[in-house]
């Protein structure tokens, strides 16, 4: 079982997730380390890619134009919650619903560096930690975490699945934004520069240029 002690590491309060700026908190979450806590064991990764998605307006966005169902209800949430969905049936991907209830805002968490657990996430994802591979992607960073659709609406103030402040900071000239990856569906919007990266790091998903 991993190691972990609580000193000095502070977990992001509920009030937190409220903010009605998704692309703040798509810059702010990065150097934030997301916990899963699975059967007594946890894993931890520091967040180092994001993708904002702008609720009902945008056109990337699975709540966009209002559209409610089963999957997306979830969006509509107060923030604080984890909105999972199942990609090409295979990959599973962990977003942090954001702003008040009914405003569907999320930030979808697209790669981690490995921090707590790597054993574990080794296990998981059968290879070493050492290999980018292991989370970068949002489907691999999930996976890593142990992650699937049984996390999805989980309070991330729980014990289940939480991110931390633990003083990792990045400045502005660290960070890279760019269109986000694979919404070309969304005509105009996919070009908003609303992915989220730190440079030179080699959990950040490809394509990884400026």
């Amino acid at each position: 079982m991993s190691k972990y002690s609580k000193s000095n590491h502070v977990k992001l309060q509920f009030y937190y997730y409220l903010n009605p700026d998704v692309l703040f908190l798509a810059k702010d979450l990065l150097g934030k380390v997301l916990f899963t806590q699975i059967n007594g064991e946890i894993t931890a990764g520091i967040i180092i890619e994001t993708e904002a998605y702008f609720g009902e307006k945008d056109k990337a966005s699975h709540a966009y134009g209002g559209r409610r169902t089963n999957r997306t209800e979830t969006l509509y949430s107060e923030g604080g919650v984890s909105y999972v969905y199942l990609c090409y049936g295979i990959h599973h991907l962990f977003n942090v619903v954001s702003s008040v209830g009914g405003e569907p805002h999320a930030v979808l968490i697209r790669g981690i560096e490995p921090l707590i657990g790597k054993d574990i996430m080794e296990f998981r994802r059968n290879m070493p930690a050492s290999k980018a591979a292991i989370s970068s992607g949002p489907g691999s960073a999930a996976k890593a975490l142990g992650i699937d659709r049984s996390f999805n609406q989980k309070d991330l103030t729980g014990e289940e699945i939480w991110i931390e402040d633990q003083g990792i900071r990045y400045n502005a000239d660290e960070i890279v934004s760019t269109p986000r990856v694979g919404v070309s569906y969304a005509q105009e919007d996919a070009l908003l520069p609303w992915r989220f990266f730190i440079k030179g790091n080699k959990y950040v998903s490809k394509p990884n240029k400026l």
